[in-house]
């Protein structure tokens, strides 16, 4: 809070300049005070990059982040730029903030939710998959597919496999955990696709190891409409898209589970009055269920070009000797990585994005969750860097800490001979995440019962007040589910899906956070 109190007048411009996208007057207020990038807004402690984060401002992300910017600070909420990135799908933002190794791990402070939470919530599919970009290797699907067994293993034994060369090059629990990471009330990602009817980033989810059997919890702030203990599949049924339900089948989901309130998932489809979706979820359905395909928007790639851009950052070129050793996509840069599967190589701003946007659906030379190169169409499943690229990477952050790997695998790094204090005061935030020791979420909030709403699809529902005292249901038989219908059939039928986990936005708390943000 001190720096909130100090400079204020300097500090609130580029505040504005941040939330406006001005990268003229917030190069000049940096350039004047560098310090100026760590500070924080009195009444929400948004810093500058919260806002720049939040409005897709990358070129004013990216000065940021250069001058000093923390790039875990947490506002009021205990929100990071990373979760404002996500929650608002600048999928370019989130790639920059994880080049310069932003901890995608932590939780805020009202629900534990993560920053893969608020990309799922609204299926920014580029967000989730640029997320667990630090947990894929590089290497054939089928690899992966194999250790999301071995990684559910782990967790109940305590151990990887001592068996698997991928399990001891890579921390495959990690990655699963990360997935599976529930929210308040036992909200995982794969949830909150679920009930927004966010098929791609749903497909994606499951095919990195998320839990199709996933509940949630007898307590917190979950959705009562559908009831604790409930599946994705009772959140899919109360989304209403055939296609979600179907692949959550196809993934071995049980139509048969029974939530707290005795519910199976046709009869949460019937209490919101998805009628189309009954002859699927019948416990005795002899209806085909299509066979999916690997996701399109897996890219096996992406971890190893995203440490070559760490190492060595996106804008540096080789001295060209003629027209080519330049880059046959920006004919800008000279080549700096390979690509492994072709022969062709590429600059490393190139490969990223070419990583980061890949979405392909058509078939193509190679094994699934590689990409195609543009030039011959042969699956690319790495990039190696070329020998002859110099080592000059992105320029250092002092707010700079762990990359994910390092937080899971913590290792000894080795320090300058001469550190000033203040430098050590700086570096203090780049403590391990508490998350990683105690998944309990801060602070416990009474179960509270969600109103109906009567938003459209054009609109959707804002903050809606928590209703105190409310209990969870009592168990009772599925056949009940019929008496029901009657009572909250019109109502229902009005209910909007994509407010549903954001009743907490009534908190003052977020309400303030996010006002300074959106005025």
């Amino acid at each position: 809070m001190g720096n909130s109190l100090g400079c204020s007048a300097s500090g609130e411009r580029l505040v504005s300049a941040a939330r406006d996208g001005d990268a003229i007057e917030a190069r000049m207020l940096l350039e004047l005070s560098p310090a100026l990038a760590r500070y924080s807004t009195f009444g929400g402690l948004n810093t500058p990059l919260h806002f720049a984060a939040a409005k897709g401002h990358l070129d004013i992300v990216t000065m940021l982040l250069e001058k000093g910017a923390d790039v875990n600070a947490r506002n009021y909420c205990g929100q990071t730029a990373l979760m404002h990135a996500c929650r608002h799908g600048h999928w370019e933002v989130v790639q920059m903030l994880l080049l310069f190794r932003c901890n995608v791990t932590r939780a805020d402070y009202l629900s534990g939710r993560t920053a893969l939470h608020f990309a799922a919530h609204d299926g920014f599919v580029r967000c989730v998959r640029l997320l667990l970009a630090d947990f894929v290797p590089s290497v054939a699907l089928e690899d992966i597919a194999s250790s999301v067994v071995d990684g559910g293993d782990c967790q109940t034994n305590s151990g990887s496999s001592p068996n698997s060369s991928l399990g001891q090059k890579f921390n495959e629990p990690a990655r699963v955990r990360y997935i599976n990471k529930p929210a308040d009330g036992g909200v995982t990602a794969l949830h909150m696709a679920a009930l927004n009817g966010q098929l791609d980033c749903m497909h994606l989810l499951i095919d990195l190891g998320a839990n199709v059997s996933a509940v949630t919890f007898p307590y917190g702030t979950t959705t009562n409409l559908i009831g604790a203990g409930s599946t994705p599949l009772h959140y899919a049924a109360g989304g209403g898209k055939q296609e979600c339900c179907e692949l959550l089948i196809s993934k071995g989901a049980s139509r048969l589970t029974l939530n707290c309130n005795g519910w199976l998932p046709i009869d949460v489809a019937r209490i919101f009055g998805r009628r189309s979706l009954e002859p699927l979820l019948s416990p005795n359905s002899h209806s085909s269920v299509p066979v999916f395909q690997p996701s399109s928007y897996l890219a096996l790639p992406l971890m190893s070009i995203l440490h070559i851009a760490r190492e060595f950052g996106l804008q540096y070129t080789l001295p060209s000797v003629d027209d080519s050793d330049l880059c046959s996509v920006c004919l800008e840069r000279s080549c700096s990585v390979a690509a492994e599967g072709c022969s062709h190589e590429f600059c490393i701003k190139c490969a990223l994005y070419l990583c980061s946007t890949s979405n392909i659906r058509v078939e193509f030379t190679g094994p699934p969750g590689s990409i195609p190169c543009p030039l011959c169409r042969n699956g690319i499943t790495s990039f190696n860097k070329l020998p002859s690229t110099p080592m000059e990477g992105l320029k250092s952050s002092s707010a700079l800490t762990f990359c994910n790997p390092c937080i899971l695998n913590t290792r000894s790094m080795n320090s300058p001979a001469s550190v000033s204090k203040a430098e050590i005061r700086r570096n203090r935030v780049a403590a391990v995440s508490s998350e990683l020791v105690c998944p309990i979420t801060c602070s416990p909030f009474p179960s509270s019962a969600l109103p109906t709403c009567r938003c459209s699809d054009d609109d959707p529902c804002g903050a809606t007040e928590a209703q105190d005292g409310s209990e969870v249901q009592s168990p009772r038989p599925s056949h009940s589910a019929s008496m029901e219908l009657d009572k909250r059939g019109e109502d229902l039928d009005r209910t909007s899906c994509s407010g549903m986990f954001w009743s907490r936005r009534s908190c003052h708390r977020e309400q303030q956070c996010d006002a300074e943000i959106n005025a």
